[in-house]
């Protein structure tokens, strides 16, 4: 017998819906899509998938080149609004902008965002890197220091159905895709109140992260400092940067407090 799907909502707007996922199918991996490729991965018709398209268009989110459509950069609006209305920059940035001074390396802020972490701040170097971090960059949370170690602080159910459901893809030969062993280290990572990786998402990089807390103690964000294997070995990267990142958390977690709504804001995607 199958279960019958909760009902939606009176005040649900599906077509909001339909075409929030039409942006939100584009992607590194898909920065242009044909109109099938679009109704393919929204899981939408062909005929709906168009229609979104063309609202989208209309309205300056999207543009058509030939037979493929791509993002134009109005959609950062949506980012600027979030970051302007929250004071995100003026809360986060100059703390990570200390870490990344007295450490060398790339600083970032990030969230859950299933089954992804979802970078809402970055503070780079000048050191070239294969895989460049911004605003708005998705990686999966199973291969990133920031992703485990806010998985770790998940609810036990939620971790548990997280071990056992996502996919867990294999970016290189260190990446951990056994589920048991994943468990293990999110059960560490809890313990340890931190997370690292070297040579998952990417060869030659290795990072720390640490989380951020709501004065509840509820765990609503990350930071890390991410750099290249060759200026640093995992060891050394929890003597120099822990420390560093630590106190950053902290400080963040201080100036959090005057800013309840920001907290409010990313506890509630948190949990979404």
């Amino acid at each position: 017998m199958t279960s019958t799907p909760p009902a939606r909502d009176s005040e649900f707007l599906t077509t909001l819906e339909r075409g929030l996922s039409v942006l939100r199918a584009f992607s590194r991996e898909r920065p242009e899509m044909t109109l099938s490729e679009v109704a393919a991965h929204t899981a939408l018709s062909p005929a709906v998938a168009r229609r979104c398209l063309h609202t989208l268009q209309e309205l300056g989110y999207v543009v058509k080149q030939g037979k493929r459509f791509l993002l134009t950069a109005e959609v950062m609006s949506f980012a600027s609004a979030f970051l302007e209305s929250m004071n995100l920059e003026q809360v986060v940035r100059p703390h990570l902008q200390e870490v990344r001074d007295e450490t060398g390396d790339s600083s970032s802020l990030a969230v859950f965002s299933d089954p992804d972490v979802l970078y809402l701040l970055h503070v780079s170097t000048n050191r070239m890197v294969r895989l460049a971090a911004g605003v708005g960059t998705r990686f999966p949370a199973h291969a990133t220091s920031l992703g485990r170690i806010l998985v770790a602080h998940l609810p036990d159910a939620r971790v548990a159905a997280y071990v056992k459901t996502t996919p867990l893809q294999r970016f290189t030969e260190k990446t951990i895709v056994d589920r048991r062993r994943l468990g293990q280290i999110l059960k560490q990572a809890r313990k340890n109140d931190y997370a690292t990786i070297q040579d998952e998402l990417d060869y030659g990089i290795v990072s720390v992260a640490v989380p951020v807390r709501a004065g509840s103690g509820d765990v609503i964000a990350a930071i890390n400092c991410s750099t290249a294997t060759s200026r640093v070995d995992p060891g050394e990267m929890l003597d120099t940067r822990l420390p560093v990142l630590r106190r950053a958390a902290r400080e963040i977690e201080i100036e959090l407090q005057r800013y309840p709504v920001l907290v409010h804001s990313i506890l509630a995607a948190a949990q979404g």
